[in-house]
Protein backbone atom coordinates (compact mmCIF):
# COMPACT_ATOMS: atom_id res chain seq x y z
CA UNK A 1 0.00 0.00 0.00
CA UNK A 2 1.47 3.39 -0.99
CA UNK A 3 1.78 6.37 1.31
CA UNK A 4 -1.32 8.17 0.03
CA UNK A 5 -3.63 5.19 0.51
CA UNK A 6 -2.21 4.62 3.98
CA UNK A 7 -2.83 8.26 4.89
CA UNK A 8 -6.38 7.99 3.57
CA UNK A 9 -7.08 4.91 5.65
CA UNK A 10 -5.70 6.61 8.77
CA UNK A 11 -7.77 9.72 8.06
CA UNK A 12 -10.99 7.68 7.74
CA UNK A 13 -10.10 5.79 10.93
CA UNK A 14 -9.78 9.10 12.76
CA UNK A 15 -13.14 10.23 11.35
CA UNK A 16 -14.65 6.94 12.46
CA UNK A 17 -13.40 7.35 16.04
CA UNK A 18 -14.53 10.99 16.20
CA UNK A 19 -17.96 9.96 14.93
CA UNK A 20 -18.21 7.23 17.57
CA UNK A 21 -17.28 9.63 20.38
CA UNK A 22 -19.57 12.40 19.12
CA UNK A 23 -22.65 10.26 18.52
CA UNK A 24 -22.23 8.38 21.80
CA UNK A 25 -21.77 11.60 23.75
CA UNK A 26 -24.85 13.21 22.21
CA UNK A 27 -26.95 10.09 22.75
CA UNK A 28 -26.02 9.93 26.41
CA UNK A 29 -26.67 13.63 26.86
CA UNK A 30 -30.27 13.37 25.63
CA UNK A 31 -30.86 10.04 27.38
CA UNK A 32 -31.10 7.84 24.29
CA UNK A 33 -29.62 4.38 23.87
CA UNK A 34 -26.15 4.82 22.38
CA UNK A 35 -26.10 1.37 20.65
CA UNK A 36 -29.35 2.04 18.79
CA UNK A 37 -28.37 5.60 17.83
CA UNK A 38 -24.99 4.36 16.56
CA UNK A 39 -26.63 1.70 14.41
CA UNK A 40 -28.98 4.29 12.92
CA UNK A 41 -26.07 6.70 12.38
CA UNK A 42 -24.17 3.94 10.60
CA UNK A 43 -27.15 3.26 8.33
CA UNK A 44 -27.46 6.96 7.51
CA UNK A 45 -23.72 7.32 6.88
CA UNK A 46 -23.71 4.32 4.57
CA UNK A 47 -25.88 6.25 2.08
CA UNK A 48 -23.92 9.53 2.17
CA UNK A 49 -22.02 10.06 -1.10
CA UNK A 50 -18.28 9.88 -0.65
CA UNK A 51 -18.39 7.65 2.41
CA UNK A 52 -16.40 4.52 1.52
CA UNK A 53 -18.27 1.24 1.77
CA UNK A 54 -17.08 -0.76 4.75
CA UNK A 55 -17.07 -4.50 4.19
CA UNK A 56 -17.31 -6.45 7.42
CA UNK A 57 -14.58 -9.05 7.71
CA UNK A 58 -15.87 -11.59 10.22
CA UNK A 59 -12.36 -12.60 11.28
CA UNK A 60 -11.61 -8.97 12.21
CA UNK A 61 -14.60 -8.93 14.55
CA UNK A 62 -14.35 -12.46 15.92
CA UNK A 63 -10.57 -12.41 16.41
CA UNK A 64 -9.62 -8.73 16.53
CA UNK A 65 -12.52 -7.11 18.39
CA UNK A 66 -14.46 -9.71 20.37
CA UNK A 67 -11.60 -11.08 22.57
CA UNK A 68 -10.68 -7.67 24.06
CA UNK A 69 -14.37 -6.83 24.51
CA UNK A 70 -15.02 -10.07 26.36
CA UNK A 71 -11.89 -9.61 28.46
CA UNK A 72 -12.84 -6.04 29.39
CA UNK A 73 -16.25 -7.29 30.53
CA UNK A 74 -14.80 -10.30 32.35
CA UNK A 75 -12.26 -8.44 34.49
CA UNK A 76 -14.99 -6.17 35.85
CA UNK A 77 -17.42 -9.05 36.41
CA UNK A 78 -17.43 -10.57 39.87
CA UNK A 79 -16.13 -14.13 39.86
CA UNK A 80 -17.79 -14.62 43.25
CA UNK A 81 -21.20 -13.64 41.88
CA UNK A 82 -20.76 -15.74 38.72
CA UNK A 83 -19.83 -18.79 40.80
CA UNK A 84 -22.81 -18.22 43.10
CA UNK A 85 -25.19 -18.13 40.09
CA UNK A 86 -23.34 -20.73 38.06
CA UNK A 87 -26.31 -23.06 37.61
CA UNK A 88 -28.53 -20.31 36.16
CA UNK A 89 -25.73 -19.02 33.96
CA UNK A 90 -24.95 -22.47 32.54
CA UNK A 91 -28.65 -23.08 31.97
CA UNK A 92 -28.91 -19.88 29.90
CA UNK A 93 -25.52 -19.93 28.20
CA UNK A 94 -25.44 -23.61 27.21
CA UNK A 95 -28.83 -25.32 27.39
CA UNK A 96 -30.89 -22.36 26.19
CA UNK A 97 -28.47 -21.74 23.30
CA UNK A 98 -28.79 -25.36 22.15
CA UNK A 99 -32.59 -25.28 22.44
CA UNK A 100 -32.77 -21.96 20.57
CA UNK A 101 -30.48 -23.26 17.83
CA UNK A 102 -32.72 -26.26 17.23
CA UNK A 103 -36.08 -24.47 17.42
CA UNK A 104 -35.08 -21.44 15.35
CA UNK A 105 -33.30 -23.71 12.90
CA UNK A 106 -36.46 -25.74 12.32
CA UNK A 107 -38.62 -22.61 11.99
CA UNK A 108 -36.20 -21.02 9.53
CA UNK A 109 -36.01 -24.25 7.51
CA UNK A 110 -39.81 -24.34 7.32
CA UNK A 111 -40.38 -20.75 6.16
CA UNK A 112 -37.33 -19.90 4.01
CA UNK A 113 -37.60 -21.48 0.54
CA UNK A 114 -34.75 -23.64 -0.77
CA UNK A 115 -32.92 -23.62 2.58
CA UNK A 116 -31.23 -26.82 3.67
CA UNK A 117 -31.68 -28.11 7.20
CA UNK A 118 -27.94 -27.77 7.95
CA UNK A 119 -27.94 -24.12 6.82
CA UNK A 120 -31.07 -23.48 8.91
CA UNK A 121 -29.38 -24.90 12.01
CA UNK A 122 -26.34 -22.73 11.25
CA UNK A 123 -28.60 -19.68 11.24
CA UNK A 124 -30.20 -20.85 14.49
CA UNK A 125 -26.76 -20.94 16.09
CA UNK A 126 -25.97 -17.48 14.71
CA UNK A 127 -28.97 -15.78 16.35
CA UNK A 128 -29.02 -17.90 19.52
CA UNK A 129 -26.49 -16.08 21.73
CA UNK A 130 -27.25 -12.79 23.43
CA UNK A 131 -24.52 -10.22 23.02
CA UNK A 132 -22.30 -9.19 25.94
CA UNK A 133 -21.85 -5.66 24.65
CA UNK A 134 -25.57 -5.10 24.12
CA UNK A 135 -26.59 -6.61 27.44
CA UNK A 136 -24.08 -4.59 29.46
CA UNK A 137 -24.87 -1.39 27.56
CA UNK A 138 -28.66 -1.66 27.92
CA UNK A 139 -29.44 -3.90 30.89
CA UNK A 140 -26.96 -2.03 33.07
CA UNK A 141 -29.13 1.10 32.81
CA UNK A 142 -32.43 -0.63 33.46
CA UNK A 143 -32.30 -0.76 37.25
CA UNK A 144 -32.49 -4.55 37.30
CA UNK A 145 -31.92 -6.52 40.49
CA UNK A 146 -28.23 -7.23 41.04
CA UNK A 147 -28.76 -10.98 40.85
CA UNK A 148 -30.44 -10.76 37.46
CA UNK A 149 -27.72 -8.49 36.07
CA UNK A 150 -25.12 -11.04 37.17
CA UNK A 151 -26.97 -13.87 35.39
CA UNK A 152 -27.47 -11.85 32.20
CA UNK A 153 -23.85 -10.73 32.08
CA UNK A 154 -22.58 -14.24 32.79
CA UNK A 155 -24.88 -15.66 30.13
CA UNK A 156 -23.73 -13.21 27.48
CA UNK A 157 -20.08 -13.79 28.34
CA UNK A 158 -20.25 -17.57 28.05
CA UNK A 159 -22.88 -18.32 25.42
CA UNK A 160 -20.69 -17.34 22.46
CA UNK A 161 -18.66 -20.50 22.94
CA UNK A 162 -21.73 -22.73 22.78
CA UNK A 163 -23.17 -20.92 19.77
CA UNK A 164 -19.95 -20.92 17.75
CA UNK A 165 -19.39 -24.63 18.39
CA UNK A 166 -22.93 -25.27 17.11
CA UNK A 167 -22.27 -22.96 14.15
CA UNK A 168 -19.05 -24.75 13.20
CA UNK A 169 -20.85 -28.09 13.35
CA UNK A 170 -23.69 -26.80 11.18
CA UNK A 171 -21.27 -25.30 8.65
CA UNK A 172 -19.44 -28.62 8.50
CA UNK A 173 -22.78 -30.31 7.88
CA UNK A 174 -23.40 -27.93 4.99
CA UNK A 175 -20.18 -29.13 3.37
CA UNK A 176 -19.77 -32.72 4.65
CA UNK A 177 -21.64 -35.15 6.86
CA UNK A 178 -21.18 -34.99 10.64
CA UNK A 179 -22.23 -37.46 13.30
CA UNK A 180 -23.69 -36.80 16.74
CA UNK A 181 -20.59 -38.40 18.27
CA UNK A 182 -18.20 -36.06 16.50
CA UNK A 183 -20.39 -33.12 17.44
CA UNK A 184 -20.29 -34.12 21.12
CA UNK A 185 -16.51 -34.52 21.01
CA UNK A 186 -16.07 -31.11 19.38
CA UNK A 187 -18.28 -29.51 22.01
CA UNK A 188 -16.47 -31.10 24.94
CA UNK A 189 -13.09 -30.20 23.45
CA UNK A 190 -14.18 -26.60 22.92
CA UNK A 191 -15.45 -26.23 26.49
CA UNK A 192 -12.69 -28.21 28.20
CA UNK A 193 -9.90 -26.72 26.13
CA UNK A 194 -11.18 -23.19 26.61
CA UNK A 195 -11.48 -23.52 30.39
CA UNK A 196 -8.09 -25.23 30.74
CA UNK A 197 -6.22 -22.71 28.62
CA UNK A 198 -7.96 -19.78 30.30
CA UNK A 199 -7.01 -20.99 33.77
CA UNK A 200 -3.44 -21.78 32.71
CA UNK A 201 -2.92 -18.40 31.06
CA UNK A 202 -4.51 -16.63 34.02
CA UNK A 203 -2.26 -18.49 36.49
CA UNK A 204 0.92 -17.80 34.50
CA UNK A 205 0.12 -14.12 34.02
CA UNK A 206 -0.81 -13.71 37.68
CA UNK A 207 2.60 -15.10 38.64
CA UNK A 208 4.33 -12.72 36.22
CA UNK A 209 2.37 -9.67 37.28
CA UNK A 210 3.20 -10.30 40.91
CA UNK A 211 6.82 -9.51 40.00
CA UNK A 212 6.12 -6.42 37.89
CA UNK A 213 6.63 -3.11 39.66
CA UNK A 214 6.03 -0.63 36.84
CA UNK A 215 2.32 0.00 36.11
CA UNK A 216 3.09 0.63 32.43
CA UNK A 217 4.56 -2.87 32.09
CA UNK A 218 1.60 -4.42 33.87
CA UNK A 219 -0.90 -2.54 31.69
CA UNK A 220 0.98 -3.46 28.51
CA UNK A 221 0.79 -7.13 29.46
CA UNK A 222 -2.89 -6.73 30.27
CA UNK A 223 -3.66 -5.34 26.82
CA UNK A 224 -2.35 -8.49 25.09
CA UNK A 225 -3.85 -10.94 27.60
CA UNK A 226 -7.02 -11.60 25.54
CA UNK A 227 -4.90 -12.83 22.62
CA UNK A 228 -2.54 -14.80 24.87
CA UNK A 229 -5.62 -16.75 25.95
CA UNK A 230 -7.47 -16.85 22.61
CA UNK A 231 -4.81 -18.16 20.23
CA UNK A 232 -3.53 -21.15 22.28
CA UNK A 233 -7.11 -22.28 22.94
CA UNK A 234 -8.01 -21.98 19.25
CA UNK A 235 -4.84 -23.89 18.33
CA UNK A 236 -6.03 -26.96 20.25
CA UNK A 237 -9.61 -26.54 18.92
CA UNK A 238 -10.82 -25.20 22.23
CA UNK A 239 -13.06 -22.18 22.55
CA UNK A 240 -10.86 -19.11 22.38
CA UNK A 241 -13.72 -16.95 23.63
CA UNK A 242 -14.26 -19.11 26.68
CA UNK A 243 -10.51 -19.03 27.38
CA UNK A 244 -10.57 -15.22 27.28
CA UNK A 245 -13.51 -15.03 29.67
CA UNK A 246 -12.01 -17.53 32.12
CA UNK A 247 -8.65 -15.75 32.10
CA UNK A 248 -10.39 -12.40 32.64
CA UNK A 249 -12.50 -13.67 35.53
CA UNK A 250 -9.46 -15.27 37.17
CA UNK A 251 -7.19 -12.23 36.80
CA UNK A 252 -9.94 -9.84 37.87
CA UNK A 253 -10.48 -11.89 41.02
CA UNK A 254 -6.75 -12.13 41.77
CA UNK A 255 -5.91 -8.50 40.96
CA UNK A 256 -5.96 -7.22 44.58
CA UNK A 257 -3.21 -9.72 45.36
CA UNK A 258 -1.02 -9.79 42.24
CA UNK A 259 -1.08 -6.12 41.17
CA UNK A 260 -0.04 -2.87 42.76
CA UNK A 261 -2.65 -0.20 43.41
CA UNK A 262 -1.24 1.98 40.61
CA UNK A 263 -1.38 -0.94 38.18
CA UNK A 264 -5.00 -1.72 39.06
CA UNK A 265 -6.05 1.89 38.57
CA UNK A 266 -4.17 2.15 35.26
CA UNK A 267 -5.69 -1.13 34.05
CA UNK A 268 -9.23 -0.04 34.91
CA UNK A 269 -8.84 3.28 33.11
CA UNK A 270 -7.19 1.81 30.03
CA UNK A 271 -9.71 -1.00 29.62
CA UNK A 272 -12.61 1.42 30.12
CA UNK A 273 -11.24 3.43 27.19
CA UNK A 274 -10.63 0.36 25.02
CA UNK A 275 -14.06 -1.07 25.81
CA UNK A 276 -15.77 2.26 25.14
CA UNK A 277 -14.21 2.61 21.68
CA UNK A 278 -14.71 -1.00 20.64
CA UNK A 279 -18.22 -1.38 22.06
CA UNK A 280 -19.52 1.69 20.32
CA UNK A 281 -17.51 1.22 17.14
CA UNK A 282 -19.08 -2.18 16.49
CA UNK A 283 -22.59 -0.72 16.63
CA UNK A 284 -21.65 1.95 14.11
CA UNK A 285 -20.07 -0.79 12.01
CA UNK A 286 -23.32 -2.78 12.11
CA UNK A 287 -25.20 0.12 10.55
CA UNK A 288 -22.58 0.59 7.83
CA UNK A 289 -23.21 -2.99 6.62
CA UNK A 290 -26.77 -2.35 5.49
CA UNK A 291 -26.11 -1.51 1.79
CA UNK A 292 -24.09 -4.67 1.15
CA UNK A 293 -26.63 -6.78 3.05
CA UNK A 294 -29.55 -5.33 1.10
CA UNK A 295 -27.72 -5.91 -2.19
CA UNK A 296 -27.16 -9.56 -1.35
CA UNK A 297 -30.79 -10.03 -0.28
CA UNK A 298 -32.11 -8.27 -3.40
CA UNK A 299 -30.23 -10.71 -5.61
CA UNK A 300 -31.88 -13.67 -3.92
CA UNK A 301 -35.03 -15.33 -5.23
CA UNK A 302 -36.95 -14.22 -2.13
CA UNK A 303 -36.35 -10.46 -2.29
CA UNK A 304 -35.90 -7.81 0.40
CA UNK A 305 -39.43 -7.20 1.74
CA UNK A 306 -40.43 -10.87 2.08
CA UNK A 307 -37.12 -11.39 3.88
CA UNK A 308 -37.90 -8.58 6.32
CA UNK A 309 -41.30 -10.14 6.97
CA UNK A 310 -39.65 -13.50 7.71
CA UNK A 311 -37.15 -11.78 10.00
CA UNK A 312 -39.98 -10.45 12.15
CA UNK A 313 -41.28 -14.01 12.48
CA UNK A 314 -37.78 -15.04 13.60
CA UNK A 315 -37.67 -12.23 16.18
CA UNK A 316 -41.03 -13.23 17.63
CA UNK A 317 -39.89 -16.86 17.71
CA UNK A 318 -36.72 -15.90 19.58
CA UNK A 319 -38.76 -14.02 22.17
CA UNK A 320 -41.21 -16.92 22.56
CA UNK A 321 -38.46 -19.53 22.92
CA UNK A 322 -36.55 -17.49 25.49
CA UNK A 323 -39.69 -16.63 27.44
CA UNK A 324 -40.91 -20.23 27.52
CA UNK A 325 -37.51 -21.48 28.65
CA UNK A 326 -37.05 -18.86 31.36
CA UNK A 327 -40.57 -19.40 32.73
CA UNK A 328 -40.11 -23.17 32.70
CA UNK A 329 -36.80 -22.80 34.52
CA UNK A 330 -38.43 -20.49 37.07
CA UNK A 331 -41.15 -23.06 37.69
CA UNK A 332 -38.55 -25.77 38.30
CA UNK A 333 -36.69 -23.58 40.78
CA UNK A 334 -39.84 -22.51 42.61
CA UNK A 335 -41.65 -25.87 42.74
CA UNK A 336 -38.87 -28.39 42.19
CA UNK A 337 -36.58 -30.12 44.71
CA UNK A 338 -36.02 -28.32 47.99
CA UNK A 339 -32.34 -27.69 47.14
CA UNK A 340 -33.44 -25.59 44.17
CA UNK A 341 -36.20 -23.61 45.84
CA UNK A 342 -33.82 -21.41 47.83
CA UNK A 343 -32.17 -20.39 44.55
CA UNK A 344 -35.36 -19.46 42.74
CA UNK A 345 -36.47 -15.99 41.73
CA UNK A 346 -39.77 -14.22 41.31
CA UNK A 347 -42.01 -14.39 38.27
CA UNK A 348 -41.39 -10.69 37.68
CA UNK A 349 -37.65 -11.33 37.51
CA UNK A 350 -38.32 -14.18 35.09
CA UNK A 351 -40.27 -11.88 32.77
CA UNK A 352 -37.46 -9.30 32.89
CA UNK A 353 -34.88 -12.00 32.04
CA UNK A 354 -37.08 -13.11 29.14
CA UNK A 355 -37.20 -9.58 27.77
CA UNK A 356 -33.42 -9.02 27.97
CA UNK A 357 -32.49 -11.02 24.87
CA UNK A 358 -30.55 -8.44 22.85
CA UNK A 359 -28.37 -9.64 19.98
CA UNK A 360 -25.38 -7.76 18.63
CA UNK A 361 -22.14 -7.84 16.73
CA UNK A 362 -21.44 -11.55 17.29
CA UNK A 363 -24.61 -12.44 15.41
CA UNK A 364 -23.79 -10.14 12.52
CA UNK A 365 -20.15 -11.26 12.29
CA UNK A 366 -21.07 -14.94 12.52
CA UNK A 367 -23.53 -14.79 9.62
CA UNK A 368 -20.69 -13.67 7.34
CA UNK A 369 -18.85 -16.90 8.24
CA UNK A 370 -21.34 -18.92 6.21
CA UNK A 371 -19.69 -20.39 3.09
CA UNK A 372 -20.29 -18.55 -0.18
CA UNK A 373 -22.30 -21.48 -1.58
CA UNK A 374 -24.67 -21.61 1.42
CA UNK A 375 -28.28 -21.62 0.13
CA UNK A 376 -29.99 -18.24 0.62
CA UNK A 377 -26.84 -16.70 2.14
CA UNK A 378 -27.95 -13.13 1.32
CA UNK A 379 -31.35 -13.76 2.87
CA UNK A 380 -29.78 -15.10 6.06
CA UNK A 381 -27.54 -12.03 6.30
CA UNK A 382 -30.52 -9.68 6.13
CA UNK A 383 -32.43 -11.84 8.62
CA UNK A 384 -29.52 -11.56 11.05
CA UNK A 385 -29.27 -7.79 10.58
CA UNK A 386 -32.97 -7.23 11.27
CA UNK A 387 -32.82 -9.51 14.33
CA UNK A 388 -29.94 -7.46 15.74
CA UNK A 389 -31.60 -4.09 15.13
CA UNK A 390 -35.07 -5.13 16.37
CA UNK A 391 -33.74 -6.74 19.56
CA UNK A 392 -31.64 -3.64 20.26
CA UNK A 393 -34.75 -1.49 19.88
CA UNK A 394 -36.57 -3.95 22.13
CA UNK A 395 -33.86 -3.33 24.70
CA UNK A 396 -34.85 0.34 24.77
CA UNK A 397 -38.13 -0.68 26.40
CA UNK A 398 -36.40 -2.77 29.07
CA UNK A 399 -36.22 -0.02 31.75
CA UNK A 400 -39.92 0.80 31.29
CA UNK A 401 -40.78 -2.90 31.26
CA UNK A 402 -38.89 -3.40 34.53
CA UNK A 403 -40.73 -0.48 36.12
CA UNK A 404 -44.07 -1.94 34.99
CA UNK A 405 -43.16 -5.23 36.65
CA UNK A 406 -42.44 -3.28 39.87
CA UNK A 407 -39.26 -5.21 40.48
CA UNK A 408 -37.29 -4.10 43.52
CA UNK A 409 -34.49 -1.85 42.34
CA UNK A 410 -31.06 -2.19 43.95
CA UNK A 411 -31.25 -0.97 47.54
CA UNK A 412 -28.60 1.75 47.39
CA UNK A 413 -29.03 2.71 51.04
CA UNK A 414 -28.55 -0.87 52.19
CA UNK A 415 -25.53 -1.30 49.95
CA UNK A 416 -24.04 1.92 51.33
CA UNK A 417 -24.62 0.73 54.89
CA UNK A 418 -22.91 -2.56 54.09
CA UNK A 419 -19.96 -0.71 52.60
CA UNK A 420 -19.69 1.44 55.75
CA UNK A 421 -19.67 -1.64 57.98
CA UNK A 422 -16.91 -3.16 55.89
CA UNK A 423 -14.89 0.08 56.07
CA UNK A 424 -15.28 0.15 59.86
CA UNK A 425 -14.09 -3.45 60.08
CA UNK A 426 -11.07 -2.66 57.92
CA UNK A 427 -10.22 0.44 59.99
CA UNK A 428 -10.14 -1.65 63.16
CA UNK A 429 -7.59 -3.92 61.53
CA UNK A 430 -5.51 -0.92 60.51
CA UNK A 431 -5.49 0.45 64.08
CA UNK A 432 -4.19 -2.88 65.37
CA UNK A 433 -1.36 -2.77 62.83
CA UNK A 434 -0.56 0.82 63.77
CA UNK A 435 -0.10 -0.10 67.42
CA UNK A 436 1.95 -3.20 66.62
CA UNK A 437 4.30 -1.57 64.09
CA UNK A 438 4.91 1.87 65.64
CA UNK A 439 8.46 2.52 66.78
CA UNK A 440 9.62 4.30 69.89
CA UNK A 441 11.13 7.12 67.82
CA UNK A 442 8.03 7.66 65.67
CA UNK A 443 6.71 11.20 66.35
CA UNK A 444 3.58 11.19 68.48
CA UNK A 445 1.90 13.65 66.14
CA UNK A 446 2.19 11.07 63.34
CA UNK A 447 0.65 8.34 65.48
CA UNK A 448 -2.22 10.56 66.64
CA UNK A 449 -2.85 11.75 63.09
CA UNK A 450 -3.04 8.18 61.80
CA UNK A 451 -5.40 7.24 64.62
CA UNK A 452 -7.63 10.15 63.67
CA UNK A 453 -7.53 9.05 60.03
CA UNK A 454 -8.86 5.63 60.93
CA UNK A 455 -11.40 7.01 63.36
CA UNK A 456 -12.70 9.86 61.20
CA UNK A 457 -12.22 8.25 57.79
CA UNK A 458 -9.69 10.81 56.54
CA UNK A 459 -7.62 9.58 53.58
CA UNK A 460 -3.90 10.14 53.33
CA UNK A 461 -4.39 12.14 50.15
CA UNK A 462 -6.28 14.74 52.23
CA UNK A 463 -3.45 15.34 54.70
CA UNK A 464 -1.62 18.64 54.66
CA UNK A 465 1.66 17.70 56.30
CA UNK A 466 3.01 21.24 56.43
CA UNK A 467 -0.21 22.75 57.81
CA UNK A 468 -0.56 20.06 60.46
CA UNK A 469 3.01 20.46 61.68
CA UNK A 470 3.95 16.93 60.66
CA UNK A 471 7.69 16.28 60.35
CA UNK A 472 9.23 14.71 57.23
CA UNK A 473 6.96 11.82 56.48
CA UNK A 474 9.05 8.64 56.55
CA UNK A 475 7.11 7.43 59.57
CA UNK A 476 3.80 8.58 58.15
CA UNK A 477 4.37 6.85 54.81
CA UNK A 478 5.65 3.62 56.36
CA UNK A 479 2.88 3.30 58.93
CA UNK A 480 0.06 4.40 56.65
CA UNK A 481 1.15 1.89 54.00
CA UNK A 482 1.12 -0.85 56.63
CA UNK A 483 -2.38 0.25 57.66
CA UNK A 484 -3.63 0.19 54.06
CA UNK A 485 -2.18 -3.31 53.63
CA UNK A 486 -3.99 -4.41 56.78
CA UNK A 487 -7.26 -2.89 55.59
CA UNK A 488 -6.97 -4.64 52.21
CA UNK A 489 -6.19 -7.95 53.94
CA UNK A 490 -9.26 -7.55 56.14
CA UNK A 491 -11.47 -6.82 53.13
CA UNK A 492 -10.12 -9.85 51.25
CA UNK A 493 -10.69 -12.02 54.33
CA UNK A 494 -14.30 -10.81 54.44
CA UNK A 495 -14.62 -11.73 50.75
CA UNK A 496 -13.32 -15.25 51.39
CA UNK A 497 -15.82 -15.65 54.22
CA UNK A 498 -18.62 -14.23 51.99
CA UNK A 499 -19.82 -11.86 54.69
CA UNK A 500 -20.44 -8.93 52.35
CA UNK A 501 -21.80 -8.45 48.86
CA UNK A 502 -19.22 -8.18 46.11
CA UNK A 503 -20.23 -4.61 45.24
CA UNK A 504 -19.23 -3.49 48.74
CA UNK A 505 -15.96 -5.43 48.51
CA UNK A 506 -15.03 -3.88 45.17
CA UNK A 507 -16.00 -0.37 46.26
CA UNK A 508 -13.80 -0.50 49.36
CA UNK A 509 -10.89 -2.05 47.44
CA UNK A 510 -11.12 0.70 44.83
CA UNK A 511 -11.01 3.34 47.58
CA UNK A 512 -7.94 1.73 49.10
CA UNK A 513 -6.25 1.64 45.69
CA UNK A 514 -6.88 5.35 45.20
CA UNK A 515 -5.54 6.14 48.66
CA UNK A 516 -2.44 4.02 48.23
CA UNK A 517 -1.70 5.54 44.82
CA UNK A 518 -2.05 9.05 46.27
CA UNK A 519 0.18 8.12 49.22
CA UNK A 520 2.93 6.69 47.01
CA UNK A 521 2.76 9.65 44.65
CA UNK A 522 2.97 12.12 47.54
CA UNK A 523 5.97 10.50 49.17
CA UNK A 524 7.72 9.83 45.89
CA UNK A 525 7.54 13.53 45.12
Amino acid sequence: MDGSSTAEIIAWAVVFVVAVVTVTGLARRVGWSAPVVLVLAGVAAAYIPGIPRVELEPEVILVGVLPPLLYAAAIRTSFIDVRARGDSIINFSVVLVVVTTIVIGLITWAIVPSLTLAAAFAFGAIVAPTDAVSVVAIAGRAGLPRRLVTVLEGESLLNDATALVALNAAIAAVMVAVTPGSLAIDFLLAIGGGVAVGLLVGWILAAIRTRLRAPVLDTSLSLVTPYLAYFPAAAIHGSGFLAVVVAGLYLGFRSPIVQSAQARIAERLNWRTVAFLLENAVFLLIGLQLPSILSAAAESELGVWPTIGISLVIVVSLIVVRTAWVLATTAVYRWGPRALRSRGWSWGTAWAASFAGMRGVVTLAAVFLLPEDTPQRGVLQLLAFVVVVVTLVQGLALPRFVRALKLPSPNVAQEDMERRRLVAEAKLASLEVLESQRRDDDPEIVISTLRDMSTLGVQSGQLDEEGSGLPPSEALGRLRQAMIDAERAAVLAARRERRYQERAIQAVLATLDAEEAALRSRHRD
